[in-house]
């Protein structure tokens, strides 16, 4: 049932000023560990401070307290799977229109993609440009993953000391010719060189499996386009990544998995000690190829979404922790590179944009399904935040930890529209979708950078290097 936009009286306290720093958080529905239950957050210099139970005093003079009521108090998401685009091809999407789009969504970290930015981020000068891109343009806090293309392996541990906790391989073409993808022997290279540091390696895990070209269909219907990437195309991508895991003592990750096919793989390789995780994305949950329109080509994206049943053995999978979290796997470009007029699954950009609407769009499908907030935070918050290194930081609302988090209404339902919409471009297949969900506000190191559709004055998120320490020798796995 749709409720009503909250009123303001319905708050404890008067309305705080956007961009203003918060003392205090007063909620009835904390999220704290596995309860929830009424509490006060108290803040200072960007940290939580103390929880305690929640009280009824007045404020005392000078402190600013933002009473929410019954609304959802929990950790800010962490989003490791962005692709900002910041440099060079801003016209798709640009730091600040991305994080103002992550702060409404309830985001307080993002991590961004190392390619469709020009230049790339595949060298240690071309990380410092992307770092003077971002500088003082980012609503939330950023941090930024690296590159891994064929022969810049001496590149990695300099990159690695200035920051970036992992670096982002493709093993087929990724689309644009300055990231090319790597082959078998370029990963035996790359791994050698991040082999007991504590960096990722992330996989786009889709391989060509030489069926050549068969004749094409109308290229105006989906599955046109999805019988062109089968899912033996990830299969045997990620057997050999998990044959190269279990080789090397490198940590592992397979993004944005579309493919069921794949888990028994990733099963297998973890009981036999691979350091391996998986994350999928919201587009795989929520959306299935047999109700993408003809030409709907704002519903493309690489691996493809795949029919329904394989959703459901996503869903099963996420349920058992076979997939450790969720990401966005913002994607954006323009208008006219999704060939809206040809309407041609083949030739269209593949990606979908989606960074604003994850948690509405994860909590949507997901407690039909018996999730609970629990789960949420898990998936979306703790794991993301461990998978990027940000895990005594970010992920959880306990004291020493930042003061980063998302203040919703899981009952409120809402329309995407596009007025509402604050990625650069507004084109993704989540128009007119109604979500349970909504987004109050958003809070980054104790700062109020998002509240009812306003934003802090200014950006004020920082940019996140990561400290490189001894490797563990133990790698644990998130469940």
């Amino acid at each position: 049932m749709s409720h009503k936009r909250l009123e303001r009286k319905q708050l404890g306290t008067p309305m705080m000023t956007v961009g203003s720093e918060i003392n205090i958080v007063r909620s009835n529905r904390v999220v704290i560990n596995n309860t929830i239950c009424p509490a006060e957050i108290i803040i200072s210099n960007g940290k939580i401070i103390n929880i305690v139970p929640k009280k009824s005093l007045a404020p005392s003079k000078g402190e600013k307290i933002m009473d929410v009521g019954d609304l959802v108090v929990m950790p800010g998401i962490v989003d490791t799977h962005v692709h900002v685009n910041e440099p060079g091809r801003t016209a798709w999407e640009g730091f600040q229109t991305a994080t103002k789009a992550a702060a409404a969504g309830g985001i307080t970290t993002i991590v961004d993609m190392p390619l469709n930015s020009l230049p790339p981020t595949t060298t240690l000068s071309n990380f410092n440009v992307k770092l003077q891109a971002a500088d003082g343009q980012c609503y939330v806090d950023t941090a930024f993953w690296g590159g891994v293309i064929p022969n810049n392996q001496a590149e990695l541990v300099p990159m690695l000391n200035a920051g970036v906790p992992g670096f982002k391989c493709f093993m087929i073409a990724s689309g644009v010719d300055e990231f090319p993808h790597v082959n078998f022997m370029d990963l035996h290279m790359a791994m050698k060189e991040l082999e007991d540091t504590e960096a990722v390696l992330l996989f786009h895990a889709e391989v060509d499996v030489n069926q050549g070209n068969p004749a094409l269909e109308d290229p105006t219907e989906y599955n046109t386009f999805l019988n062109t990437r089968p899912d033996i195309m990830e299969v045997q991508a990620i057997q050999m990544v998990a044959e190269l895991c279990l080789l090397y003592n490198v940590r592992c990750h397979i993004v944005h998995l579309s493919s069921a096919q794949a888990l028994p793989i990733i099963r297998e390789a973890r009981q036999a000690g691979a350091p391996l995780t998986v994350e999928t994305t919201h587009h795989y949950l929520t959306l299935t190829s047999e109700h993408i329109p003809p030409g709907g080509t704002y519903y493309k994206c690489c691996p493809p979404i795949r029919g329904k049943d394989n959703q459901e053995e996503l869903w099963a999978a996420l349920c058992n922790r076979d997939i450790d979290m969720v990401v966005s796997d913002h994607s954006p470009c323009t208008p006219e590179m999704k060939l809206l007029e040809d309407g041609d699954f083949v030739k269209a950009w593949g990606g979908i944009a989606s960074l604003q609407f994850g948690l509405p769009l994860f909590w949507t499908a997901a407690k039909q399904r018996g999730f609970t907030i629990h789960d949420l935070v898990q998936l979306m918050c703790k794991n993301t935040a461990k998978l990027c290194k940000l895990i005594e930081r970010k992920g959880s609302l306990q004291p020493g930890w930042d003061a980063d988090m998302v203040i919703w209404d899981p009952d409120k339902v809402f329309e995407v529209q596009e007025q509402i919409v604050h990625h650069k471009n507004k084109l993704t297949p989540y128009l007119n979708f109604r979500l349970h969900g909504e987004v109050f506000a958003t809070i980054v190191r104790g700062r109020l950078v998002y509240q009812e559709r306003k934003f802090s004055p200014k950006p004020q998120g920082e940019l996140l290097l990561i400290q490189q320490t001894k490797a563990e020798e133990n790698t644990a796995p998130y469940y």
